[in-house]
């Protein structure tokens, strides 16, 4: 069973929106995580720092909220290890030929009202809509 959980959605979602406002008022970048890493990965981009920096911000802030609080999400799926591999690889591959991920198209895209980005966040929710239904419904999964 998924926890519903709409004041911490609400509160992470206004963040994540935060940070891409800040980045596009600061350097004038969008907020596509693909992007971001993509330029740290060698051949490293010459703006590497801020991309390092937004990384590690995305990586600390949550560490520093347990430490802080002492509230932690938790987390365990029941799905073994290979098949999240392999799930992460084909995310991976969509990501490539869908030219973004959801950060990049479905917060500042929409954002912006690009068609593109509306058609391929639209793509990323119907796929996973039926994603889960098909596993949930037709395989009898979680």
């Amino acid at each position: 069973m998924t926890e519903f959980t709409p004041f911490l959605s609400l509160l992470g979602g206004g963040l994540i929106g935060l940070s891409a406002v800040l980045l596009m008022a600061f350097h004038g970048r969008i907020a596509g995580i693909t992007g971001i890493l993509t330029g740290i990965v060698p051949p490293v981009a010459s703006d590497w720092g801020w991309r390092a920096a937004f990384l590690l911000g995305a990586i600390v802030a949550p560490a520093l909220l347990v430490a802080i609080t002492g509230y932690s999400i938790p987390f365990d799926s029941p799905t073994p290890t290979p098949w999240l591999l392999i799930g992460g690889l084909i995310v991976g591959i969509g990501v490539y030929f869908g030219s973004g991920c959801t950060s990049g198209h479905g917060v500042c895209g929409i954002a912006r009202l690009s068609p593109r980005s509306i058609v391929a966040t639209l793509t990323f929710m119907v796929s996973t809509a039926l994603t889960v239904f098909v596993i949930r419904h037709l395989f009898g999964g979680l």
